[in-house]
């Protein structure tokens, strides 16, 4: 949405070169998006103001309007304090001058994820939370820096002591009998230095992923956490190897979306809240495809309750994240579907695991 022929003839060149078949339309006001029939737009992206509104307003009379549709801000240099106050409203963020192999790359991802959760209450329900938990700002920008095997423990600390926020946060999780050999520990850098790099990211994306704003009755956000951290060791022990990190990540967010207002859930009592409800496990798989999450998390967070709905045979990252979030949980573990990969002979090792685990907590 917007004037910029030239983005206009790049997108249509890169679509025409992907094969692509969509249907573009270029505005320079709102109107006819705020005036057409629901269900009939799949994607909007807009700039900070468009005619005489601005973006991110925008994007949130588009929720109620378009409650389907995955809204995208375009932010130039500059606009990260817009960025922060614009999360209630849009799905992602992509930078001016638009990229559009970003932004086929941002949307195909949230086809992909529409085909693993393709239920239109889960859409609309996830539409109308009117403050979804924002994306993990300073988890992804760590990520992009740790892509750099040179970067040293000073420059992640650099990067986290622009949160003080999560700063203090990071530190006394340091600090905790999970985590503390001991001593005491007061400063950013010596903090990643003792937790290394991994544990650092994973503490980071929980921090954020936890700390959301959003009020929801009867979750002890610190409890959550604490399961977090264990599930997420837990599941990378028991899948190891190279996808060991990805199990980590499942872990630490498969009970994101118990965050999200509304959704079916079961206490520990055994009642179901809002069984009418999708059930909180797609609600934060679909959060985290929004996030741009790789496919392997979100899945997984989708279907760690019932592993055995997997797309993929076999038992890989939901596999494992189902097999510690149950242990850390004190659920059942679906032992029919461990025969049906052929993994039953080693819960006893995973429980072993798990049990460790809890003692050194």
């Amino acid at each position: 949405m917007g004037n910029g022929h030239g983005a206009a003839s790049e997108l249509e060149q890169a679509l025409s070169d992907f094969g692509l078949d969509w249907n573009t339309r270029w505005l320079d006001d709102a109107g006819p998006l705020l005036d057409g029939e629901p269900g009939t737009v799949d994607v909007v992206v807009c700039g900070m103001q468009v005619g005489d509104r601005r973006g991110p307003d925008l994007l949130a009379a588009l929720r109620d309007r378009h409650p389907e549709a995955v809204r995208i801000l375009l932010l130039d240099d500059g606009q990260d304090a817009d960025a922060l106050r614009s999360m209630a409203s849009a799905h992602r963020l992509l930078r001016r001058p638009l990229d559009a192999g970003e932004l086929i790359e941002a949307v195909e991802s949230v086809v992909e994820l529409r085909e693993l959760l393709d239920n239109p209450a889960l859409k609309e329900a996830i539409g109308r939370v009117e403050s979804l938990p924002p994306p993990p700002k300073l988890y992804l920008d760590l990520t992009q820096l740790l892509r750099d095997p040179e970067t040293s423990s000073a420059e992640v600390a650099e990067l986290l002591s622009q949160d003080p926020v999560l700063a203090a946060k990071m530190l006394r999780l340091c600090n905790s009998a999970y985590f503390s050999a001991g001593r005491v520990v007061t400063d950013i850098r010596a903090a990643v230095t003792r937790l290394g790099l991994q544990n650092t990211q994973q503490l980071v994306l929980a921090t954020e992923a936890f700390g959301t704003p959003a009020e929801v009755d009867g979750i002890d956000r610190e409890a959550m956490q604490a399961r977090a951290l264990r599930t997420s060791r837990l599941a990378a022990q028991i899948l190891g190897g190279s996808s060991a990190e990805l199990a980590a990540t499942a872990g630490l967010l498969a009970e994101v979306g118990s965050l999200l207002p509304g959704m079916r859930s079961t206490l520990p009592d055994g009642t179901e809240q809002n069984p009418d409800a999708p059930h909180f496990a797609e609600a934060g798989a679909y959060l985290l495809g929004l996030w741009g999450l790789p496919m392997p998390i979100v899945e997984a967070v989708a279907n760690h309750h019932q592993p055995g709905r997997m797309r993929m045979s076999g038992f890989w990252v939901a596999g494992a994240v189902h097999v510690a979030a149950a242990l850390v949980a004190g659920t059942e573990v679906d032992e029919a579907y461990l025969r049906s990969v052929g993994q039953i002979d080693k819960l006893p090792k995973w429980r072993l695991l798990g049990e460790n685990l809890a003692e050194a907590a």
